[in-house]
């Protein structure tokens, strides 16, 4: 009844308690690698339930990357949706002052103020 990112975090540190896990960050780092050239071979063919899959392994390589250097995925990602939402803001903000709704906005003004968020 976990959350999907938790239970893969928990999973993964029961594996590595019993040994069964990568020996360096840059073995887990080779296994992200070659999950995401498998979802980028899925996005190619079409299939959805394929790509599906191979977006969960790549998530959880990613997760395992994140344990493998002490990060907690759950607070990683929270952190870039704060971010995410306050630069965004930002760009509703800048795009209102030029008497605009943000679908009104071309992509490249889009992107310059959010280029601007990030300073």
């Amino acid at each position: 009844s976990l959350p999907a990112m938790v239970k893969a975090f928990r999973i993964s540190e029961k594996a590595a308690a019993v040994g069964f896990d990568w020996n360096s960050v840059s073995e887990v780092w080779d296994k992200v690698n070659e999950e995401l050239r498998e979802v980028e071979a899925e996005m190619q063919s079409g299939n959805k339930d394929n790509l599906e899959a191979e977006f969960g392994d790549l998530f959880f390589a990613l997760i395992n990357a994140c344990r493998k250097n002490g990060i907690d995925p759950e607070n990683a990602l929270e952190r870039t949706n704060k971010k995410f939402i306050e630069r965004f803001n930002y760009l509703e903000k800048r795009i209102a002052e030029q008497g605009k709704m943000v679908n009104e906005a071309s992509l490249d003004e889009m992107e310059q103020y959010w280029q601007e968020a990030k300073q």
